[in-house]
């Protein structure tokens, strides 16, 4: 348990540091954003939460814009290739993009942040990408076609949470049905002549969708277009991608 003190010594304030990680600074900042939105994430605050003066979290976060970056960092440290010789780059980039979604939907205030910051500061975002970059090299593409691909699999992401089916996060659950009903209403009472696909949907709000079956069909659909246009085989080797990464390490020296 860590006490709130009006002062604090430059050798307190370093004990203080040293004792609370950087990264359980984060998660608990990451915590505050998804409960109370990115306002009221600041140092301060934030300090009020750990117990702790704010001179302490200036020992890992010099003010807001690191504080921020070091939360996107922290966030994104799961998101990585499981890179071994007997997986496809196809199983190992859907599994990259699973579990970005995974945590942009554990922390609802991720993808506000990933547009806040310069996320390529972050050592977690640029090794994400490096791993990106590789598997789709695997896949045929040149360096400049994989950031391509890696930027549009990104923001496939965060729009496939923003886009999530189903009511508001602010709508109560007791609320949900009655929400769904009155949306349902709403769009049945659209002309049928003019919006007859409309109007069909209008009985997809009498059910909760099915959330699950939403993410995996976000997934394969992002994924499904990579594949399409990949210039390489579908069964590229550990020894192709070994051979990609010296044509690639040549090319910069050169």
């Amino acid at each position: 348990m860590y006490l709130v003190h009006q002062t604090c010594t430059l050798y307190g304030c370093q004990v203080a540091g040293e004792r609370l990680t950087k990264a359980a600074v984060a998660e608990r900042a990451l915590r505050l954003g998804d409960e109370e939105g990115l306002e009221a994430v600041t140092i301060r605050r934030l300090a009020q939460e750990l117990g702790v003066t704010p001179m302490a979290l200036y020992w890992h976060f010099k003010n807001k814009d690191e504080l921020l970056l070091g939360i996107v960092d922290h966030a994104l440290s799961t998101v990585r290739a499981d890179r071994t010789a007997a997986d496809p780059w196809q199983k190992q980039l859907r599994a990259m993009v699973e579990a970005l979604v995974t945590v942009m939907r554990v922390h609802p205030c991720l993808a506000d942040l990933m547009h806040a910051v310069d996320k390529n500061e972050g050592e977690s975002f640029t090794r994400a990408t490096n791993d990106a970059l590789t598997l789709l090299a695997m896949a045929g593409f040149d360096v400049e076609e994989a950031y391509w691909v890696a930027s549009h699999l990104l923001h496939a992401a965060i729009g496939l949470v923003a886009a999530q089916p189903d009511c508001p996060v602010t709508v109560p659950a007791e609320q949900a049905a009655e929400w769904r009903r009155q949306k349902r209403l709403s769009m049945e009472r659209l002309p049928a002549d003019k919006y007859p696909m409309m109007v069909a949907f209008a009985a997809t709000y009498s059910r909760a969708p099915d959330i699950e079956r939403y993410y995996a069909f976000g997934v394969d659909l992002a994924m499904a277009g990579v594949e399409a246009i990949a210039p390489g085989s579908a069964h590229s080797t550990a020894a192709e991608l070994d051979q990609t990464i010296g044509r690639a390490r040549s090319t910069v020296e050169a």
